[in-house]
């Protein structure tokens, strides 16, 4: 009987095996951010509004009183005057309260809003117990420097801020 040889066809497995490793550090990247990781903003109307002046903060970051409270008055945002019409105002609005930590379809959210109230939450994500709590030893210095600027400026320190992960 003659040998029979097997053609293995390695260029599928190897790909198979690089999707699977792949894939793999992935989902240990979502489970390493842990409490540090939040959905950042699917919405392009909503990254390409609120992301115009600053980071298009992850809606899983605070409550839907929040959000509200903020949409509903955009003459004032912080110091400036963010108003823009109505139609994108009400979609925005939607779409921050859909995804909210209140929402019951975020994981970190009700964790990182722990002690908080969910009926008159804060408008400052920095005014958060659990974010004051992580960043306690930062000095005022760091955050006037010019690198920083402000504590709403997560991606001078968090490079991957802006896909989530707001890990050291």
């Amino acid at each position: 009987m003659k040998g029979i040889t097997m053609k293995i066809p390695f260029r599928p497995i190897a790909l198979g095996l690089v999707v699977l490793l792949f894939s793999g550090v992935l989902l240990e990247r979502a489970q390493a951010g842990g409490g540090h990781f939040f959905p950042p903003v699917a919405d392009p109307l909503v990254r390409e509004e609120c992301g115009s002046c600053h980071l298009a903060f992850a809606p899983s970051m605070l409550p839907k009183s929040s959000w509200t409270r903020m949409m509903g008055d955009l003459k004032n945002h912080f110091g400036d005057d963010a108003s823009i019409d109505t139609a994108k105002t009400e979609r925005i609005t939607r779409y921050l309260n859909a995804n909210a930590a209140d929402s019951g379809s975020q994981r970190n959210g009700s964790k990182f809003l722990r002690g908080v109230s969910m009926e008159n939450g804060p408008l400052r994500i920095t005014e958060l117990p659990k974010w004051v709590s992580e960043h306690r030893g930062i000095s005022p210095a760091e955050w006037k420097s010019k690198k920083v600027g402000s504590k709403a400026n997560c991606v001078a320190c968090h490079v991957d801020a802006e896909r989530g992960y707001y890990d050291e």
